[in-house]
């Protein structure tokens, strides 16, 4: 009897484990089926899919879940179920261990499995570890946000994984959204070497004036696709980035939300790029210490960009904060928008992924790799600068002078 028993309950066990894998495999058909991307990212093929583990990193709202369905859309039949995308959002994975769910994958013959949110489980870069060891033929591509929860950069699992960086629309991948075209990005050397070339050739397709203003109030990150109200989806993002990622990553606790939350506000208002930190630190009602690791920790959310002097990195204190990108400034209801703080915004932005970039000596100019000093500045505004500056001008579609270079056209060096 007891046998029978046992043997009874062993059975219900993998009829309910079936169950559960076929209810993941409805859901990713579903979602692939649904899954509408405008637009393919360049990162799509810059990585490369022969590693066995592959981690995506980001901040909420650039697109990291859109981005694993579409490259499962994009290699796998849904039919063949050799592909599965599977949300650690789902209560299952609070009950459950990825390796064991793995390994039911593998046995019913998957190889890729797409792990989103993999930060949101116990152990979560134990458990990926172990089944990189345990599943030699899974492959794994898994996504998690850009804020770090205190590792290295000598840890076993990026020792053992390939990672990517995933940010939102460039101002050329927003262009070519909009218009149909397929512009490639330039390096910085081929800006400051042939900047006229380069925006007439660009010109004669398209006038990037025309999309430049909406790409700043709304072009960085992909809710303008979707058809729902922009700035409410983006400051959704916006909290989230701080209630979990920062508090939840960083465990910090809970009654610490409001004083991080005002820091950001009072950067987005501050009239001057300069942190007053002590002024900070008064205002929010904490110490200046917290308020240079609350700093760190909006930057790591790319909430905010930190702009040292050069040489100086944190924990010193930046010489300039700026917010993260454009879209960021319209979002929090400034009383008012500095277009030249909006334009060094976007400069700076374009600019940090693959470069460098220092607070210059002048105000409003920046030195690029340690060796280019670039002044943002209007079209119409005099400026005076040291021998070999280049300018960035705005409100203009053409550079007038060999060291003169529209504002727009940094935004195709990505």
């Amino acid at each position: 009897m007891d046998s029978f028993g046992g043997d009874n309950s062993h059975t219900t066990f993998q009829t309910n484990k079936a169950s559960i894998m076929e209810s993941f495999f409805q859901s990713h058909s579903y979602q692939i089926e649904h899954v509408s991307v405008p637009v393919r990212r360049a990162l799509m093929d810059n990585i490369d899919w022969s590693y066995r583990l592959i981690g995506i990193r980001g901040p909420r709202g650039v697109g990291r879940t859109s981005f694993l369905l579409q490259y499962a859309k994009e290699n796998f039949q849904t039919r063949l179920r050799q592909c599965l995308y599977i949300n650690m959002n789902s209560f299952y994975f609070q009950g459950r261990k990825l390796v064991d769910f793995a390994g039911d994958f593998v046995k019913s013959g998957g190889q890729i499995l797409l792990v989103d949110q993999a930060f949101k489980i116990p152990n979560w870069r134990e458990q990926l570890i172990e089944c990189y060891e345990k599943y030699p033929y899974l492959r794994i591509v898994y996504t998690t946000t850009s804020v770090r929860g205190g590792e290295n950069d000598h840890t076993e699992l990026n020792s053992i994984s390939r990672q990517y960086w995933l940010h939102g629309f460039s101002f050329r991948e927003y262009v070519n959204l909009q218009t149909g075209e397929n512009f490639r990005a330039y390096t910085l050397k081929e800006l400051l070497e042939d900047h006229k070339n380069i925006a007439k050739q660009i010109r004669q397709k398209v006038n990037p004036m025309e999309h430049f203003n909406n790409y700043i109030h709304h072009g960085y990150y992909p809710f303008f696709l979707e058809g729902r109200n922009f700035t409410e989806a983006l400051l959704k993002a916006m909290n989230m980035m701080i209630e979990v990622d920062i508090l939840f990553i960083k465990q910090i606790e809970l009654k610490y939300l409001e004083k991080i939350k005002k820091l950001l506000y009072l950067l987005a208002i501050s009239e001057s790029l300069a942190p007053n930190v002590s002024r900070l630190a008064e205002e929010i009602g904490t110490s200046r210490a917290t308020v240079m690791n609350y700093l760190k920790y909006l930057e790591e959310a790319r909430l905010i960009n930190l702009i040292y002097k050069e040489g100086e990195q944190f924990p010193k204190k930046p010489a300039a904060v700026l917010l993260h990108n454009t879209n960021l400034i319209y979002s929090i209801y400034c009383p008012y928008v500095n277009e030249q703080q909006t334009m060094e915004t976007f400069f700076v932005n374009s600019l940090w992924r693959h470069h460098t970039v220092n607070k210059g000596k002048r105000e409003g100019t920046y030195r690029v790799n340690s060796n280019v000093d670039i002044c943002v500045c209007d079209r119409y505004k005099r400026v005076k600068t040291d021998a070999g500056t280049i300018v960035a001008r705005y409100n203009t579609d053409l550079g007038r002078a060999d060291n003169e270079i529209p504002l727009w056209l940094f935004g195709f060096l990505f």
